[in-house]
């Protein structure tokens, strides 16, 4: 499996930046960009029937210079807003790196987690967080998570295809509702 957690402390730093955007510019007008992004992944992801279904062979020194670059700036905009970039970040390990969906899934979780804790840690330096709302959400989060991993180690990649491309559909539609 390629490393991709060799350049965590980037992608922390990239989502503390966005957090610290996040203070400053209203995040209404990404609802439509997030939306347009998710509906690009999801046709992607349909146009290449068995893209993340076999690992692939090797990596180039470009792809993974891509793959770094848009970790960044997904890192950024997770910072910032958050909405769906742990879901185009999968479809970049997927497409960049070659990691299956399982793969990607699993490096997603593990990079989601420091990248909210730095993200936190910025919205708590700036007397922002609702700890009692915070710590609920955090104990409820970890039970689903866990759950969910429980099942996704269960089932085959073709199967995680489907429920990313249901997901990223949903994600669209709900996004692009809110919006309107």
């Amino acid at each position: 499996m390629p490393k991709v957690y060799g350049r965590l402390a980037t992608v922390l730093s990239a989502c503390a930046i966005g957090a610290l955007l996040a203070v400053v510019i209203s995040a209404g007008s990404l609802k439509v960009t997030i939306s347009a992004a998710m509906i690009v992944v999801a046709l992607f992801t349909l146009s290449r029937r068995n893209v993340g279904l076999h690992p692939a062979a090797a990596v180039s020194t470009r792809a993974a210079i891509v793959t770094y670059a848009l970790a960044f700036l997904l890192g950024v905009y997770g910072g910032f807003y958050s909405g769906g970039y742990i879901t185009i970040l999968t479809t970049v390990l997927v497409v960049f790196f070659g990691m299956t969906f399982s793969e990607s899934i699993a490096s997603t979780k593990v990079i989601n987690v420091f990248s909210s804790l730095s993200a936190t840690a910025v919205f708590m330096w700036q007397g922002m967080v609702d700890y009692k709302l915070g710590v609920m959400l955090s104990v409820t989060m970890f039970v689903g998570a866990y759950v969910g991993a429980h099942y996704a180690t269960k089932i085959n990649d073709v199967w995680l295809r489907r429920i990313f491309l249901a997901t990223v559909i949903i994600l669209a539609l709900k996004t692009l509702f809110d919006f309107f």
